[in-house]
């Protein structure tokens, strides 16, 4: 009897080392996969997530579309989450959703973040400052003055301006709140100001309003567009890149925000978006932004190269991202109303 036992005994310790061993490999297998819902541009994917790849050997899978797009379809897959991360959020846009469908994560590299910029909960980690700007097409504007956005309102630029719908990205919205905290009364983005200005800017558009934030850039690259209403990073790539294109910072003033990383809740692979979290915020990799990629990194013990202009040389608006996230759809709303007036 006791050697029966004592081989029902083994068989039992076999099965279970060979079932762990299975969850062993299953868990294993996880590990080498991570997906990621980004907004940011092909330019900053590829050095980033190739050298991911290689550092840590995960697979990353992409999923590259809008904001507004992405974060709708994070909540709609709540129930069964697909991505891991969204990467390339603006505070201001992902704030205005459920922090249920994101998992608090404080990165390892949190203590290196510049303080303004650390965000309470841990919801979102941001890893760079997105400041908004004019791309402006040198060959297309001769001897029009494109100075900020009362200049946007000239009538010889009629037509001839790129905006995307701020209610698909996050760069819109954010061009959106600039104008808002740029021309409303003593920086009241409610103001009647703030949403005359708005009124006159859409009629100026004249009916043309894109879908995307790369259509904005492009189109003023391509001459498509004399001014497009877009930010930093694009903008220097595109200058890098040779087109007959300058930067303008409007001189009532720009607006910047935080861009995040964030994992959702219930991630399949959430040690690899941990992981990536953390990538993002290291020295190396924050350095890497600032020197090569043209993207304002956060952490303080960066050194600033001449790529990027010192924002000591800037006018920066009074701009609050979490009054911009609180009034998101509100304002959304009120443009929607808007467009649909002067667009009739």
């Amino acid at each position: 009897m006791k050697k029966m036992v004592s081989v029902l005994v083994l068989v039992a310790l076999a099965c279970t080392c060979v079932f762990a061993q299975g969850a062993q490999e299953a868990k294993s297998e996880e590990s080498k996969k991570l997906t990621v819902y980004t907004t940011v541009s092909e330019k900053t994917i590829e050095p980033i997530v190739s050298q991911f790849e290689e550092e840590t050997g995960i697979e990353v899978e992409l999923v590259t579309a809008g904001v507004g797009e992405l974060l709708k379809r994070i909540e709609s897959e709540k129930d069964n989450p697909l991505a891991d991360v969204i990467w390339g959020a603006a505070l201001s846009s992902i704030q205005a959703y459920d922090t249920n469908l994101f998992k608090p994560y404080r990165t390892v590299n949190y203590d290196s973040i510049y303080e303004p910029y650390r965000v309470e909960g841990d919801y979102y980690t941001p890893y760079g400052i997105a400041l908004r700007c004019l791309l402006v097409n040198t060959n297309l504007t001769e001897g029009i003055d494109v100075t900020g956005y009362a200049s946007l309102l000239n009538p010889a630029l009629k037509g001839k301006i790129s905006m995307v719908d701020p209610s698909a990205s996050s760069s819109g919205f954010g061009q959106l709140s600039n104008m808002l905290f740029d021309m409303g009364t003593d920086h009241d983005p409610e103001s009647e100001a703030a949403w005359n200005y708005v009124t006159e800017f859409a009629k100026n558009l004249d009916g043309k309003l894109l879908n995307s934030s790369s259509a904005v850039w492009k189109g003023v690259c391509d001459g498509e567009y004399a001014v497009g209403c877009t930010y930093e990073e694009v903008s220097f790539q595109a200058v890098k890149d040779g087109y007959p294109v300058k930067i303008v910072y409007c001189e009532e003033g720009a607006y910047g925000e935080c861009t995040t990383a964030a994992i959702v809740n219930g991630a399949k692979n959430e040690k690899n978006a941990e992981k990536f979290i953390d990538f993002l915020t290291s020295l190396e990799i924050q350095q890497l932004f600032c020197d090569e990629l043209n993207i304002r990194g956060i952490r303080s013990d960066l050194a600033f190269s001449d790529a990027l202009p010192n924002t000591a040389s800037i006018t920066l608006t009074d701009g609050n991202s979490a009054l911009a996230s609180a009034n998101k759809k509100a304002w959304l709303s009120r443009f929607m109303d808007v467009w649909t007036s002067v667009a009739n």
